[in-house]
C-alpha cells in the first residue's frame, strides 16, 4: 500500500529538503506546520535559515497553482499535499487541547488516516514525546531517519589492534627509512586512509600510520606538542593526525577527560608559526533551554561562560610552561593580538578562513547541515578538527545516530585528507575517570 507522511514542523527545521526524502509515497503537511514556519523565519541561527529555505522551496514547487490538490514532487517520488484538516471531534480532541500546535498536527494525522483508506498514514517527527502520543492512539509514527548512522556501534574508530605479526615485521619499523610495504600484510584485510595501527608480538609493539598514497605503514613516533605529552597509544595517534599537514580534516571523539581539545590546541600551538590564527569556536547550547539574551550583560559577558571550558585548556598549557620561557611568552602575545581568537559558532556564518587552524568543541551538538557550513568556510591552508563525545548530546533532536560528528565520520573515512581518532582513556585524572565510568 502506498504511504501517506504526515512532517512535524522540527523535520522541517532540521532538514529543508525532507519532503524529497520518501520516495514514491505522498508527503502531507498541516497548515500548522507554516504558521510555525512564520514564527521560525526570523533570526540568524540554523533553524530560521532552515525555515526559511523550505517556504522558498515551497513558494517554487506551487508557482501560481493552488496547495490543495497536490504538488509533485518530482520523477519516482509522491505528491506534496497542504492539508487545513477538518473540525471533527476525535479522540486527539477528546485526550489532548488542541490549541497546541503538536497535538493539532496529532488530529490531521488522526482524520487522514480516517479520510484515506487507500494510504497508510504515518507521522513522522523528531519529536519523540508526540511519536509516543500519536502510538498511544493507534497512529503509526516514525523518527525522520534520513542521513542516520545506522550501526553507531560499529562506527570507525581510526585505529586497529594486530595481534601475532612478525618479530621481523615490527623490528623493521624501529630501523630506517621506519615503514613496510602494506602489501606484506594482505591477509590482515584493507586500511581506510590514514588509519593508526597497534602493531604486536608478544612483547614486541609498535605504532603505525597508513599511508596510502605510498601503500605503506609508517612508524609513529611518540612527540610532545607546546608542553603536552600524549599518555597513550590513541592520544600518540591524536597527536600525529593533528601535526600532519596532509590531513586537513580531523575528528577526535571520546568522553570527558580523554584530551580532545587539549591535544588539538597543543598541537596548534606547535605549529603556530604554519597557520595565520587559530581559531577555537563552539555551539552555544543553553541549559534549560533559556536563550543567552536572558542573562545579564552584554554580548561579551553573555557568551563568556560557554567559552570558558576553552579558556581553560589554555590555562592548563599555560601552567605547563614556565612563566620565562618563549612558549609562555609567545602564547601571551598571541592572545593579546588575538592570533588564538575563541567564539560561538553562531558568528562563522559567511566567513572565509584562509590559513587558519579551526577546532570545533563539542560538535556533537551540531546538525550535520551546520558541520558542513563549517567545513566550506575554511580557504586555502586551513586545517579543521572537529571534537566531541557522540554519547553526550545536549540538543532535543539530536541523538548519536544523526548527529553531525557522526555523520561526518562515518561519510568522511575513505578520503585522503581526513583522518579519525576515537580517545578511550580518560587522563584528566583518577577521580574523573573513575566516575566517568562509574556514574
Amino acid at each position: 500500500m502506498k504511504k501517506l507522511f504526515v512532517v512535524d514542523t522540527n523535520v522541517v527545521l532540521f532538514d529543508h529538503t525532507c519532503i524529497y526524502n520518501f520516495k514514491e509515497h505522498d508527503v502531507a503537511l498541516s497548515i500548522v506546520v507554516l504558521e510555525e514556519l512564520d514564527r521560525f523565519k526570523r533570526g540568524n541561527d540554523l533553524i530560521n535559515l532552515e525555515a526559511r529555505q523550505f517556504i522558498r522551496e515551497l513558494d517554487e514547487l506551487a508557482g501560481d497553482g493552488p496547495l490543495t490538490e497536490g504538488l509533485p514532487l518530482g520523477e519516482e517520488r509522491g505528491r506534496l499535499f497542504v492539508e487545513i484538516g477538518e473540525a471533527t471531534p476525535g479522540r486527539v480532541s477528546q485526550a489532548f487541547a488542541l490549541g497546541k500546535p503538536d497535538h493539532r498536527i496529532l488530529a490531521l494525522a488522526e482524520e487522514l488516516r480516517e479520510r484515506r483508506k487507500d494510504r497508510q498514514v504515518i507521522l513522522v517527527s523528531k519529536d519523540v514525546n508526540l511519536r509516543m502520543k500519536a502510538k498511544s492512539l493507534g497512529l503509526l509514527a516514525e523518527d525522520y531517519t534520513t542521513g542516520k548512522v545506522r550501526h553507531v556501534d560499529r562506527l570507525y574508530s581510526g585505529t586497529a589492534c594486530w595481534e601475532g605479526l612478525s618479530g621481523e615485521s615490527i623490528a623493521r619499523l624501529h630501523h630506517e627509512p621506519h615503514s613496510v610495504p602494506l602489501a606484506e600484510f594482505e591477509s590482515r584485510g584493507p586500511l581506510l586512509p590514514n588509519q593508526y595501527l597497534v602493531m604486536r608480538n608478544g612483547s614486541l609493539s609498535a605504532l603505525a600510520h597508513h599511508n596510502r598514497m605510498a601503500g605503506t605503514l609508517e612508524r609513529v613516533s611518540k612527540r610532545t606538542a607546546y608542553g603536552v605529552e600524549p599518555r597513550n597509544a590513541e592520544q600518540i595517534f591524536a597527536l600525529d593526525a593533528l601535526m600532519r599537514p596532509e590531513v586537513q580534516l580531523l575528528t577526535l571523539t571520546g568522553r570527558a577527560g580523554t584530551g580532545k581539545t587539549l591535544l588539538a590546541l597543543a598541537a596548534a600551538l606547535e605549529q603556530r608559526r604554519l597557520y595565520h590564527q587559530i581559531y577555537l569556536a563552539r555551539p552555544v547550547v543553553p541549559l534549560g533551554n533559556r536563550d543567552i539574551g536572558f542573562l545579564p550583560g552584554d554580548v561579551k559577558s553573555k557568551l563568556d561562560p560557554y567559552m570558558q571550558p576553552l579558556w581553560d585548556n589554555i590555562s592548563v598549557i599555560r601552567h605547563r610552561l614556565s612563566p620565562e620561557s618563549k612558549e609562555s611568552k609567545a602564547l601571551s602575545e598571541m592572545i593579546e593580538h588575538e592570533k588564538i581568537q575563541i567564539a560561538p559558532l553562531a558568528y562563522i556564518r559567511g566567513r572565509s578562513l584562509d590559513h587558519v587552524f579551526f577546532i570545533v568543541d563539542e560538535a556533537q551538538n551540531l546538525t550535520p547541515h551546520e558541520v558542513k557550513t563549517i567545513i566550506t568556510r575554511a580557504g586555502e591552508g586551513s586545517k579543521v578538527v572537529f571534537t566531541g563525545d557522540i554519547h553526550q548530546i545536549d540538543t532535543p533532536y539530536l541523538d548519536n545516530q544523526s548527529n553531525g560528528l557522526t555523520v561526518l565520520i562515518d561519510r568522511m573515512k575513505e578520503q585522503e585528507l581526513f583522518a579519525h581518532v576515537n580517545l578511550v582513556k580518560g587522563e584528566r585524572s583518577h577521580l574523573a575517570e573513575l566516575a566517568s565510568t562509574l556514574l
